[in-house]
């Protein structure tokens, strides 16, 4: 959102314009802010009357999203996104550690 990094580069090199980048990263952020309320609701953190197994689904949504991300950075053109599978194959382990641990605890 502050230009740091080129849009050749962000994306997948996918952006055209300053309004697409806008529109791109809050959608991003909002995605992010919903999966921190989700795992904040998995941890007992936040109290809801959302069944805990809808609560599930959503965060193996989130495993799946971030599997195929990072199948997709592996094919990015620059060696930048390319680096990224490593963050989104551990977002997807972190996650599924999560899952894995509360049925444990059950």
């Amino acid at each position: 959102m502050f230009k740091v990094i080129p849009y050749d580069i962000a994306w997948g090199g996918r952006l055209k314009s300053d309004s697409e980048m806008y529109v791109f990263e809050t959608i991003s952020i909002l995605v992010n802010l919903f999966l921190g309320l989700v795992i904040l609701i998995k941890g007992d953190y936040i109290r809801t009357s959302f069944n805990k197994k809808v609560i599930d689904i959503i965060l193996w949504a989130f495993i799946v999203n971030f599997i195929l991300n990072t199948i997709g950075n592996l094919f990015a053109k620059t060696i930048l996104e390319k680096s990224f599978a490593v963050l989104t194959l551990g977002s997807a382990i972190l996650i599924w550690t999560i899952l894995r641990k509360k049925k444990l605890n059950q």
